[in-house]
């Protein structure tokens, strides 16, 4: 009799489990499509032109090849928008922004790991408080700044790439060093002590010795970091603004959107665009994304 209970209340369990994952790839499958059918219009509408996408069904399978080569030609070379213009910005923003990103926020991760003091700690923390402030905080006081210092030299400057890429150091850093700290508290102290008894200084140690070690870990803050400022749109409006020779991609991709009339088939083409160089950077390095936050959060 009690093996009959045993047996029952195992298969009780079983069907519990069973039912509860089932359950959870319902709701999986739910949330992709969700997520992926506004991925699928935006596709099948660049297909289309414009006045066909707006009087007819627009989940219609009903475009050609020719209107989405003329939609990427045109959106390639309009004047207007100056779309590649704004590609070659993007371009340069993230290269140099990842790259400055990167170099800072790994030596800071570092040397506030191996800085065993009061100053170290506190130092810490205010990168931590940074992440938690949303931008929208500081984004009246960081316009504000920039109408303060107008009239100094220093303002054309701030006002092109050397402007933005500054405020997306300042802004990416934070979780950046936080991500480089908690991995940098994995590796052994005894290879820095080893390199120093080889004769290796301290930037020598770190190039050679620790930034190697942090290829998982910086993988992901390149994939993070570079997501965010290719996409990113109310921070280049605010230093840049739309128009201008120095825009990047999401204001070039605005201009599309008029008061009055808004050409859908160049708006998705350009979205189309703008998203194929961080999705195949994406697909090629998302297993180092998941290793590297896993390992930096291990202490």
């Amino acid at each position: 009799m009690s093996n009959s209970k045993v047996m029952l209340k195992k298969t009780k369990t079983f069907s519990r489990r069973k039912l509860n994952s089932i359950l959870l790839e319902v709701v999986a499958i739910i949330i992709f499509i969700t997520f992926f059918f506004p991925l699928v219009l935006m596709v099948i509408n660049s297909f289309k032109e414009n006045s066909f996408l707006v009087t007819s069904d627009p989940l219609g399978l009903t475009g050609s090849i020719d209107s989405f080569i003329k939609n990427l030609s045109t959106v390639w070379t309009s004047p207007n928008t100056m779309f590649q213009r704004a590609f070659i910005n993007s371009t340069i923003v993230t290269i140099f922004s990842l790259a400055l990103i990167v170099i800072t926020s790994s030596m800071a991760g570092w040397i506030l790991v191996r800085t065993k003091s009061l100053t170290s700690t506190i130092i810490f923390y205010m990168f931590v408080v940074a992440m938690i402030i949303p931008f929208q905080v500081v984004m009246l006081p960081l316009v504000s700044w920039f109408r303060i210092i107008r009239d100094f030299s220093a303002i054309p400057l701030l006002r092109t790439h050397f402007g933005l890429i500054f405020a997306y150091i300042a802004f990416g850093a934070p979780f950046s060093v936080f991500l480089y700290h908690g991995f940098v508290k994995s590796i052994p102290y005894e290879l820095e002590e080893a390199a120093k008894i080889d004769g290796c200084n301290t930037t020598q140690t770190f190039f050679y010795i620790v930034f190697p070690i942090l290829k998982p870990v910086t993988i992901t803050v390149l994939i993070l970091n570079g997501i965010w400022i290719w996409n990113d749109f109310l921070l280049p409006l605010l230093i840049i603004g739309k128009g201008t020779d120095n825009q990047t991609i999401p204001l070039a991709i605005a201009n599309y959107a008029g008061a009055f009339v808004t050409e859908y088939q160049l708006l998705l083409t350009a979205v189309l665009l703008a998203m194929v160089p961080v999705l195949i950077l994406f697909l090629f390095a998302q297993k180092y994304i998941i290793k590297g936050m896993v390992a930096g959060s291990i202490k």
